[in-house]
């Protein structure tokens, strides 16, 4: 690993062991983030799995309904019955947080009450059902969809986090540390050359008295 190029004095060094410290605090922060993270995502992953079965077991449960309405019924007479909806609805879109990360909410908005945009004359109860049904599958279906952007929200997160905290692991503190090291053995090799400098000079001016 290749040291940072650093001036190898006392105060370059103190000021690389803050910077290690604070590295090392940030690792340990980022690592209980990624955990919690991932803690998030197996959460919001198997409700995510749950909704998906639950909507595609509804979803085929009208569809199954359609045929059996379309046995009975036209296309034509189907499409009439089927061109104006039930109720009005719209969708209002916001966002709320989880772990600081902003995800989406989504909230359906509906008239009160349930009414078939079609007469009875024409229709059967297959197709009274399928409408039904496909009414009570909607606001899954929008739950199911935030669920699964949340969902790739948090994996986004969790991999810019497992970034950070390889680099941190893998890249700086090392760094710092071969970078450390060597400054402190050129300090040690320094003092050391000082100490048999001043040794030298002692016995000089020992000998000197002597004679």
């Amino acid at each position: 690993m290749a040291a940072i190029q650093a001036k190898p004095t006392r105060m370059e060094l103190s000021n690389l062991k803050k910077r290690k410290a604070v590295a090392v605090r940030g690792h340990k922060m980022m690592k209980d983030k990624r955990d919690e993270l991932v803690r998030q995502f197996i959460m919001y992953a198997k409700k995510n799995k749950e909704l998906r079965e639950e909507v595609e077991r509804k979803l085929t449960q009208a569809g199954k309904s359609f045929v059996v309405a379309r046995a009975s019924m036209s296309a034509a007479e189907i499409e009439e019955a089927l061109l104006y909806p039930a109720r009005a609805a719209s969708v209002e879109t916001s966002s709320h947080t989880v772990l600081s990360i902003p995800v989406p909410k989504l909230t359906l908005e509906t008239e009160e009450g349930f009414t078939y945009p079609y007469g009875y004359a024409t229709t059967g109860a297959e197709l009274d059902d399928a409408v039904q049904q496909l009414a009570e599958i909607l606001p899954q279906m929008l739950e199911l969809a935030e669920v699964e952007k949340t969902c790739c929200r948090l994996a986004d997160e969790i991999e810019k986090t497992r970034r950070r905290v390889n680099a941190l692991e893998y890249v700086m503190i090392p760094q710092f540390t071969e970078t450390i090291r060597e400054i402190q053995m050129k300090l040690d090799e320094n003092d050391r050359q000082s100490t048999t400098r001043l040794m030298k000079t002692k016995d000089m001016l020992a000998k000197q008295r002597e004679q």
